[in-house]
């Protein structure tokens, strides 16, 4: 009887040793299930990655292309607007007039004749002999007396360029002295340049001598008549 009740115990925690054992078998098998499931869930995220690095590639690729891109088109156009100056350089004045280029001191023939009114005025006469049409600067004219100083100051009103046709005249007054500036040089002779930056040429006063004392022109009119008003 005593070793029935013994043999039952034995049994009985027998069991209950087996059933503990498989409980912390099953945990140990859930746990390492657990450790497994997060380091399987990470590695995607590796190729996410890679691809995120490789899709910054790419961008930083198409960025450096989009840099190639301007700079090209800005090279371009250097070279461009390098043409459009070039363009430009040519006779700058010629787009002025729609190809007419400026008169130059050497395209002109000048006469100057001692004008019987007003008095110590001459009219200056310019023909345009070049052959072709040209835009006269009629604002810049300088006369000077060969052996004075100093170019003949501007009186009347300031001239616009306008262009002057193969054999067209234009016309300029020149006051020699004031009636009430006593003395002068004599002279029989003027320099004519149509600016400045020309070198002039040198024209005979026809009915000269003319005393000089204080020289004056205009800028160059259409008419004698309107030259000889100031």
């Amino acid at each position: 009887m005593v070793h029935a009740v013994r043999a039952r115990r034995t049994t009985a925690v027998l069991a209950a040793l087996s059933l503990g054992v498989l409980a912390l078998t099953a945990c140990e098998g859930d746990a390492e299930q657990d450790a497994a499931a997060p380091s399987a869930t990470a590695s995607p995220s590796a190729p996410g990655k890679g691809k995120d690095k490789d899709k910054g590639g790419e961008t930083g690729k198409d960025t450096g292309g989009g840099k190639d891109a301007t700079d090209a088109p800005g090279g371009s156009g250097g070279s461009s607007g390098g043409g459009g100056t070039s363009e430009a350089s040519e006779p700058a004045t010629d787009d002025q007039d729609g190809g007419v280029g400026m008169c130059e001191t050497t395209d002109l023939t000048y006469k100057v004749t001692v004008a019987s009114k007003p008095v110590n005025h001459a009219l200056l006469t310019a023909t345009n002999n070049s052959g072709d049409p040209c835009l006269l600067p009629a604002g810049e004219l300088v006369v000077t007396i060969p052996g004075l100083d100093g170019a003949a100051e501007h009186m009347g009103p300031a001239g616009e360029d306008w262009i002057l046709n193969a054999g067209e005249k234009a016309y300029a007054g020149i006051l020699f002295s004031r009636a009430d500036t006593p003395g002068g040089k004599s002279a029989d002779k003027v320099e004519i340049a149509l600016t400045a930056a020309e070198s002039p040429s040198t024209v005979p006063i026809n009915d000269g001598p003319v005393t000089v004392n204080d020289s004056q022109v205009t800028s160059f009119f259409g008419t004698a008549e309107d030259a000889l008003t100031y």
